[in-house]
């Protein structure tokens, strides 16, 4: 994953719902404050920094300062890198179920 996190520190903080809607949130509108996302979202400002910060660890969002405030967009990087890994292991299952399907059958 990118800059030495983990692929869990990113599975991790996708988990919770309400950082999934931070994403989604992001992703529609571009880079916010934590105040201008906690006017979107069912939780406290406070709330949302402390989501934001999780995200920010786990690579999947960039802060830039602007004047008092931070501006927080999406980094796509890990997101892409997790995609990759779960497309990966599907293609892996879907050859050992295939391989299973034809055992079976010749079996039969």
């Amino acid at each position: 994953m990118n800059r030495g996190r983990s692929g869990g520190d990113v599975f991790q903080a996708l988990a919770d719902p309400t950082r999934r809607e931070v994403i989604r949130c992001l992703s529609e509108e571009g880079p916010v404050t934590a105040t201008g996302l906690a006017s979107r979202l069912p939780v406290s400002r406070q709330a949302v920094a402390k989501h934001l910060d999780v995200l920010e660890e786990a690579g999947l969002v960039v802060s830039e300062r602007e004047g008092r405030e931070r501006r927080f967009r999406l980094s796509p990087a890990p997101m892409a890198d997790a995609a990759s890994w779960m497309a990966s292991m599907g293609s892996q299952w879907d050859e050992r179920l295939e391989r299973l399907r034809q055992v079976l059958s010749e079996s039969s």
